[in-house]
């Protein structure tokens, strides 16, 4: 047990496998994630995203993967951060020749400010809605809807919150911005992450490249299109 421990978190092999780990999953989450948010375009008043609210905060399950989910994003964020450090630390003495903009990309040399902008996003983003929804900063209405089965089921009514939020255009900037900084983000990180896990192989990497297209650019890009679509509707 010590030499795993040993050879996971003191090593920079070991470092960067967290990263990678902790990376994927937390790319899965905003896949899924993503496909809730999208409940918010029905034209049916915040009766679908009210309701895919209530099941995502009720459910036993869902619940349990939140709370794992949270978990790597802080061991993410800690994990990051010590990596920064430990590379800076390794640097103390600068190269006699430094040209960054031909031997990497701007994603992987912004790494730890486009992380940081992520962090600061995050934190608005439970602000404005996850603590909403709390009750710690404000307190929510409540709807009733009918379902098919002539259920009555009531629900706080989270989708007005959404709606008056995504009106404000400096929110709908931050947004914007926001998932920016995470495209940039995701377009270096998750490449490296099959790096890290020893993955990478000529034959997949056009798989993976096509694949990371998918979470850098086409998931960030929905993020920010929701409020966007929400501010000018």
């Amino acid at each position: 047990m010590s030499w795993f421990t040993k050879t996971v978190f003191s090593t920079s092999v070991g470092r960067k496998v967290i990263m990678a780990l902790t990376g994927l999953f937390l790319c899965t989450f905003l896949a899924v994630h993503l496909a809730g948010n999208f409940q918010l375009l029905h034209q049916d008043g915040g009766e679908a995203f009210n309701l895919y609210t209530k099941f995502m905060t009720s459910n036993p399950l869902i619940k349990a993967i939140s709370y794992v989910n949270f978990a790597f994003i802080l061991a993410h964020v800690v994990w990051g951060a010590y990596i920064t450090y430990k590379n800076k630390s390794a640097r103390s003495v600068g190269y006699a020749v430094n040209n960054p903009g031909k031997t990497s990309s701007f994603s992987s040399r912004w790494m730890g400010v486009l992380g940081t902008m992520i962090l600061i996003f995050l934190v608005i983003h439970l602000k404005d809605f996850k603590m909403a929804y709390l009750g710690i900063t404000k307190d929510l209405p409540m709807v009733t809807y009918t379902l098919e089965n002539d259920e009555k089921v009531i629900v706080k009514d989270m989708f007005s919150e959404v709606n008056l939020e995504f009106h404000e255009p400096i929110v709908v900037g931050i947004y914007v911005i926001g998932m920016i900084a995470l495209g940039f983000h995701l377009f270096h990180g998750f490449q490296s992450a099959f790096q890290s896990l020893g993955l990478r192989h000529p034959k997949y990497t056009p798989i993976i490249k096509t694949v990371g297209f998918v979470f850098w650019g086409l998931i960030p890009f929905g993020f920010a299109i929701i409020p966007l679509i929400i501010f000018f509707r």
